[in-house]
């Protein structure tokens, strides 16, 4: 491929000007030429050079984005299924191999070429700056680099390309995190929010107070830290009110290699336009309008081992693009609001475990919790919620109450001790705790 602009280490300064001052109509051409070399690219791969070719698909016609809705979309099961024939480069230029967590089906290896590194790591700079990350600050990274995992890795490298310290503790052990914090002094955290949570409750417990360590800054990661309407979740505002910092929610996943993550203002993770097309659809593949909510796909541009186009997430968002108060003009992504394969049909009601967990982690007596969900006879779901805690007094009726009066639906609700429910949670090789377990296809 041509040698994309961010592989020039002068060109970020560039960038944080750029599409602030870029008209849209710039923006538009800039990317249609962008999004011909992706798709140039990704034809050399046998999965798409097939595809494409059947379709008549002739990637110098593709005249302006709004030509990629002519473009396949691309599933889930295709990476499983497909593999090796989905790679556009030959074997001996990946530089590095990653695994998908596997939460939704088996993992599937990711290859990064080492364009593709530099490409993550430009995106993680652009990230961190929009969250306030500045040269010199000093980051702790609560997220492991090992067992194949990409996330720990491309905060690394971002925070390096930014000119940041990364202090590289990895995940767990909050004893060993509260002693980096003490002595390495970092002013922003990256972390699984229900971990920073716990970070601080056991902070607070022996002796270390969280508010007064001096971290200005949380960016989170694969887990929804605020509402529909860009609030802030009680997890989220947990993370700020325990920690006294502002909350920067990311989302991205390994397929992606690509990461967007919210600004200053907070309103949604910015598509940064060299980097990324986003949609969103319906269930037909449709296209729906800005503020829509629909399954999230994703074009990420630029991509060399694994050049994907039109990837359906199974995730369920909305897109925003009107100006961002920051200043840059690229649409945003809302907050998660769940996931297609979890969606539950509960006595008449569309629900989503998000939407179950939101209510649960605002009950302070709540100490953690996890959905099991069955398949009932009647063709829906049965749901259950279990719910840790330690709390004198606290029942599943109070709890059931609860959500029925944010849900308008009434869970089947067990309490049990919380050491037990986060034994449960915490599965061995697992990089966050499992709080939805989908039994819908077991014989159990």
């Amino acid at each position: 491929m041509d040698s994309p602009a961010f592989l020039d280490h002068d060109y970020f300064p560039a960038h944080a000007l750029r599409w602030r001052r870029a008209e849209l109509d710039e923006v538009g051409r800039w990317q249609a030429q962008a999004l011909r070399r992706h798709v140039r690219h990704a034809a050399r791969s046998a999965f798409y050079g097939e595809r494409l070719q059947r379709l008549g698909c002739d990637p110098d016609a593709l005249a302006s984005v709004d030509d990629l809705r002519a473009l396949p979309l691309t599933a889930r099961s295709d990476l499983e299924t497909a593999g090796p024939a989905l790679y556009a480069t030959p074997p001996a230029a990946f530089a590095d191999l990653a695994l998908t967590s596997g939460t939704t089906g088996e993992p599937v290896v990711v290859p990064y070429t080492a364009r593709d590194l530099e490409r993550l790591a430009f995106n993680e700079q652009v990230a961190f700056w929009g969250a306030g990350v500045r040269p010199g600050d000093r980051v702790l990274v609560c997220v492991t680099l090992d067992r194949c995992f990409v996330a720990g890795l491309a905060y690394y490298s971002g925070l390096v390309r930014l000119g940041a310290a990364a202090i590289r503790s990895g995940f767990g052990q909050p004893a060993r995190q509260w002693e980096l914090i003490r002595r390495l002094k970092p002013v922003g955290i990256v972390g699984v929010p229900s971990f920073l949570v716990e970070l601080a409750r056991w902070g607070e417990v022996n002796g270390c107070d969280p508010r007064a360590a001096g971290i200005r800054r949380i960016v989170t990661i694969g887990e929804a830290v605020r509402t529909q309407d860009h609030a802030l979740s009680p997890m989220g505002q947990a993370l700020a009110d325990l920690w006294g910092a502002s909350v920067h929610a990311s989302y991205a996943s390994t397929e992606l290699q690509t990461c967007f993550c919210e600004c200053g203002s907070t309103c949604g993770g910015h598509v940064h336009p060299e980097l990324a097309l986003v949609e969103i659809v319906d269930e037909a593949g449709t296209v729906l309008p800005a503020g829509e909510p629909g399954e999230v796909v994703v074009t990420p541009l630029g991509v060399e081992g694994l050049p994907l186009l039109r990837f359906r997430t199974g995730d369920v968002s909305r897109l925003f693009v009107e100006p961002c108060p920051c200043g840059w003009t690229s649409p945003r992504l809302g907050p998660i609001e769940g996931r297609l394969a979890h969606r539950l049909k509960y006595r008449g009601t569309t629900l989503y475990p998000e939407a179950v967990l939101r209510v649960l982690h605002g009950m302070a007596e709540v100490q953690a919790a996890y959905l099991e969900v069955r398949s009932a006879s009647d063709l829906s779901d049965d749901l259950t919620v279990v719910v840790g805690s330690d709390s004198r007094g606290v029942t599943a009726d109070q709890v059931a109450e609860r959500l029925q009066a944010s849900l308008r639906v009434r869970p089947h609700v067990v309490v049990k001790g919380q050491a037990e429910v986060v034994a449960t949670m915490e599965l061995p090789g697992e990089r966050k705790p499992r709080r939805f377990f989908d039994l819908r296809n077991s014989a159990h």
